[in-house]
């Protein structure tokens, strides 16, 4: 049900355009999919927009209408705040990444070294979408970055390479830690040792255009909030 309204609130925006209208008086929050289910128990009442980080940061430039930006890395904040399309980013939650593989595990995956077995079929988040650039630089950390080369698929966000591990069409994905959990049994989640983590931040800020500023800092301040956090604990994420 969750996915589905997530998939409503996405196609509302995609249809209405810059200056739709969606409802005075609803606040609209641009999202990383990696936040979709913590974000609809925290507000039903908001309109979402679940999508890559990178690709909501180019549909802000753009000038879609949007009162809230959060995001699965502080690059594309950052940079929307240098150029002004942002007020001041704030880090609100943190994550990590885990190596899933399908239920059945046909491939009999334990850890980084099960990838480099011959035939193994990999998905990962493209270049550019924070998913994929962790992960990318979790392998350099490791010095596995030759495992690429059993890539079969890029996605453009988490959920895809969540998806495809799930359906049995990759042998095994590189996914944040919440969105593991929040998969249950459809996937198994293999721990990565603690010396290869990468830092994977979430900031959130107000878009610098916004008429809802003020409903725009009640969001921001609910996920800073003891709920918020208890909620996002709840979900895998980790304090800032």
């Amino acid at each position: 049900m969750k996915a589905l309204v997530a998939i409503g609130a996405i196609l509302i925006l995609a249809g209405c355009g810059g200056g739709a209208e969606i409802g005075e008086g609803e606040l609209i929050v641009y999202a990383a999919s990696s936040l979709t289910d913590v974000f609809m128990d925290l507000d039903a009442k908001a309109v979402f927009n679940f999508a890559g980080s990178d690709e909501l940061a180019t549909q802000l430039r753009e000038g879609a209408r949007a009162d809230v930006y959060a995001a699965a890395s502080p690059r594309y904040p950052a940079e929307l705040y240098g150029d002004r399309i942002l007020e001041q980013p704030v880090i609100f939650a943190t994550n990590r990444l885990v190596l899933i593989v399908p239920k059945d595990d046909r491939a009999r995956i334990r850890s980084l070294a099960g990838l480099e077995k011959k035939g193994v079929k990999l998905v990962v988040g493209a270049e550019g979408v924070p998913v994929g650039d962790y992960t990318r630089e979790v392998l350099a950390k490791a010095g596995k970055t030759p495992i690429l080369d059993r890539v079969v698929s890029e996605e453009e966000d988490v959920k895809g390479v969540l998806s495809k591990v799930a359906l049995g069409e990759a042998d095994a994905g590189f996914v944040y830690a919440t969105d593991a959990k929040a998969a249950g049994d459809d996937v198994r989640a293999i721990e990565l040792p603690e010396e290869i983590q990468v830092p994977i931040r979430y900031p959130v800020a107000i878009v610098a255009a916004t008429n809802r500023e003020e409903q725009g800092l009640e969001f921001v301040d609910l996920l800073l909030s003891d709920k918020g956090r208890k909620v996002l604990q709840d979900a895998g994420f980790g304090r800032p």
